[in-house]
């Protein structure tokens, strides 16, 4: 805590004004101080950002400050509540006593405002009794920046709408759906949970119990959910809802590399481009080539590490928590020094609270709840603490951020241990603790268990089960007949594998 002039002035010179620091001059007319006008762009920009410290009596003069001092400090306070307390001034008032003190100095009195961030259920913070025209602000670097009326309805959505998923989408119905995608997570329900009621039930009232169908009981208006249309839907009507929607994984070498990826997915016509599907390609993508130690418990080999279930995590987590009404798009990257995942939209709950667990605030609750049904995610506010143990488990760093700039989004990375990076084989793309320094043997035993279970595997379904690219299939079978592992029987179409 600042308690001194000499603190305040050596914080002012080192850190000067920032995107949580401001000092004003408010002396006023007369010099005896005055609560300036632009003192409530600040204010709404740090309660729409992440909270900041306000200085008024400070002057700064070529990045350097001085006390100027304010004889009518008590004045400044008084207005200040008052006005905060004006809802045609200001829409919230954050500040509590606590949040404002004078600090009696040398050279004369300066007030310190500490503004917390505004939660999303007091968001936007805006001026003059309307959020839009430009009253609403932003701190971004060491400025407050209008927001434009688009971001402005987003933060007034997340202020009302709990769960952003669950509205109805008009005149949208069954056939929206790509039912393949509805009917493989049925299966996945019934092997997860054999017993469970709503395997009987016909698709209709089965997207129903899901909340992806959903009726109002004031008006009896009834249809397809958001929730629903992007887990199952067809890549085309879910653009029709939801137009910036867009998932996109990639795996690159580094985050330095001349070539941008080696592999991609993105919706490009040739699967449904909903989320259920998207989570069944990728999730084997990102631990295709991790090795599995051979480990039992109760006699039952355990073909999972804490990575692989840090990492599903982290990929559900991306999926439930992202706001589809954002320009940016739902973005995984693997590398060599790790794994980044990205979502459009703001943490709802601070990043360090969210790390440590116990209070959650889902924006999209229904996709979360379906994936729950299928043993996948964790329950409310335990998803990050178990991908935080998860990855520390190993020695592996993590950070998860939120920014504004260039758009709204929320990043989680996890990186490998240096140890790890130092000790990696150079010939492998994808450096992991548990990757097989003989990689390319483990890949090339899988093809050969799959092919040994179903001689007319095309390499298509090889690559699907497998999380790999048919160009990647075709490099290791044509490696495997070098080597005489395995041979072609008969055609491409109507032919089978043969084992020698």
């Amino acid at each position: 805590m600042i308690t001194t002039e000499q603190q305040l002035l050596a914080q002012l010179q080192r850190f000067g004004e920032s995107v949580e620091r401001e000092c004003k001059l408010a002396a006023g007319a007369d010099g005896q101080g005055k609560l300036p006008d632009d003192f409530w762009s600040t204010y709404s920009a740090f309660a729409n950002t992440h909270g900041g410290l306000i200085v008024l009596g400070v002057k700064e003069r070529r990045g350097h400050f001085e006390a100027h001092g304010l004889p009518q400090a008590d004045r400044i306070i008084k207005s200040l509540f008052d006005l905060l307390n004006n809802r045609q001034k200001v829409s919230v008032n954050l500040l509590s006593d606590a949040h404002v003190r004078k600090l009696e100095l040398a050279s004369g009195n300066v007030v310190l405002v500490d503004v917390p961030p505004a939660g999303r259920k007091h968001k936007p913070v805006y001026l003059n009794g309307n959020p839009f025209n430009g009253n609403t602000y932003r701190r971004l670097h060491e400025g407050d920046r209008h927001c434009d009326d688009e971001t402005v309805k987003r933060m007034l959505a997340e202020q009302v709408e709990d769960s952003r998923d669950s509205k109805i989408l008009s005149g949208f119905t069954l056939a929206d759906l790509e039912i393949d995608s509805l009917h493989a997570y049925r299966h996945m329900l019934s092997a997860h949970k054999p017993d469970h009621p709503w395997i009987g039930l016909d698709d209709l009232d089965f997207l129903r119990s899901l909340g992806g169908w959903r009726q109002e009981r004031d008006n009896s208006e009834q249809g397809l959910t958001l929730a629903g249309l992007l887990m199952f839907g067809r890549w085309s009507s879910i653009q029709e809802a939801a137009p910036y929607y867009f998932l996109d994984y990639q795996e690159q070498a580094d985050t330095t590399s001349q070539t941008r990826w080696f592999d991609r997915l993105v919706p490009d016509g040739s699967w449904s481009g909903n989320l259920f599907d998207f989570y069944r390609r990728v999730a084997r993508k990102l631990v295709v080539d991790l090795k599995v130690p051979f480990i039992l418990k109760d006699d039952i080999r355990l073909d999972e590490t804490q990575v692989h279930q840090a990492l599903r995590e982290a990929l559900v987590n991306t999926l439930v928590h992202a706001d589809y009404t954002d320009r940016a798009a739902v973005q995984v990257f693997k590398r060599g020094n790790g794994f980044l995942f990205r979502n459009p939209g703001l943490m709802r709950v601070p990043p360090a609270v969210a790390l440590l667990g116990g209070e959650s605030d889902c924006r999209n609750r229904t996709l979360h709840q379906m994936f729950l049904m299928i043993g996948l995610g964790e329950r409310a506010g335990s998803g990050l603490p178990k991908i935080r143990q998860g990855w520390q488990g190993i020695n592996g760093r993590l950070s998860l951020t939120d920014d504004f700039e260039p758009y709204e989004q929320t990043r989680l990375e996890l990186l490998w241990p240096e140890s790890v990076l130092a000790a990696s084989p150079i010939a492998s793309p994808i450096a992991s603790p548990i990757v097989s320094p003989k990689g390319a043997q483990a890949i090339e035993g899988a093809i050969l268990t799959l092919i040994k279970e179903n001689p007319t595997l095309s390499t298509r379904s090889l690559g699907e089960q497998l999380g790999l690219s048919k160009r990647t299939i075709l490099t290791y079978i044509d490696r495997l007949k070098a080597q005489g592992k395995l041979r072609r029987i008969g055609a491409a179409r109507g032919g089978h594998w043969e084992i020698p």
